[in-house]
């Protein structure tokens, strides 16, 4: 065989094998922040399957570009040891004692490699445009090509099942919005809906990540800006402990949640 065609087949071969093994997950996470991959991470760490989908061709979130694209970002004491646990370097700031300073490309790509390492697997390119709904829980994802859902093209789209799935699609929260709007699901919050986010409050918003970070329907969780979104918190800008530590308790509340 032609070196070329040797080539070809294996990546065809390697990515099929990938996909049929993400087809039937643990967990299912949408988006690839920040507080997604801190999530994959620790879940693939205690050994349960978990596979995250990803619309963009790089994961990574909101964190590659830093405060205006200052490529820096801050991360408070409280989520410092979880930078440690993915060998990511900070340097605490002068005259802010508490606060830490970091290249948010080291950040990004740090959180991706860890997660990868523990053996999270990483769909990039890819969209999801529904869920699975049976038996009155959230139970998997219909996703498709990002380049077809953007040119329109009438392409049936496949199916993921998972034991739960975790929206961590940020300031949009897209799959509870699916969730409410085709699945006339009632979620856990006060009208039942997205409640929306409110505008930038940093003490507020970081608290509040970490906080409404939990399972909002039978099978659907929400970690980061979307769960802030879902509940009607403040944002906090460039500022990520409260992503990090939100990854963290999702990933805890998940695994409590399937037995693992």
């Amino acid at each position: 065989m032609a070196i070329e065609n040797v080539i070809s087949t294996a990546i065809v071969r390697s990515f099929s094998e990938k996909l049929l093994s993400g087809l039937d997950l643990d967990v299912a996470i949408v988006g690839g922040g920040p507080s997604a991959m801190v999530a994959a991470r620790d879940l693939a760490t205690a050994g349960i399957k978990v596979a995250v989908f990803e619309r963009k061709l790089a994961p990574g979130g909101g964190t590659w570009g830093g405060g205006m694209l200052f490529n820096e970002v801050v991360v408070q004491d409280d989520a410092i040891g979880i930078l440690d646990d993915f060998a990511i370097g900070h340097k605490e700031i002068e005259g802010a004692k508490g606060y830490h300073t970091l290249d948010s490309v080291e950040m990004a790509s740090g959180l991706i490699f860890g997660a990868m390492k523990a053996g999270a697997r990483i769909f990039n390119s890819v969209s999801v445009e529904d869920i699975v709904f049976k038996e009155g829980k959230v139970g998997g994802l219909v996703i498709n090509w990002t380049p077809v859902e953007r040119l329109g093209m009438h392409v049936d789209p496949l199916t993921v099942m998972a034991k739960a799935v975790l929206d961590g699609t940020g300031h949009p929260s897209e799959i509870m919005h699916l969730a409410t709007e085709k699945a006339q699901i009632k979620l856990d919050t006060p009208t039942g809906n997205v409640l929306g986010e409110k505008p930038m409050w940093v003490d507020s918003g970081e608290a509040s990540t970490v906080e409404n970070t939990r399972e909002y329907f039978p099978g659907l969780f929400a970690c980061g800006m979307s769960a802030n979104n879902v509940m009607g918190g403040y944002r906090m800008g460039p500022i990520f402990g409260g992503m990090l530590m939100s990854g963290r308790k999702a990933a805890k509340l998940i695994a409590a949640k399937i037995g693992k």
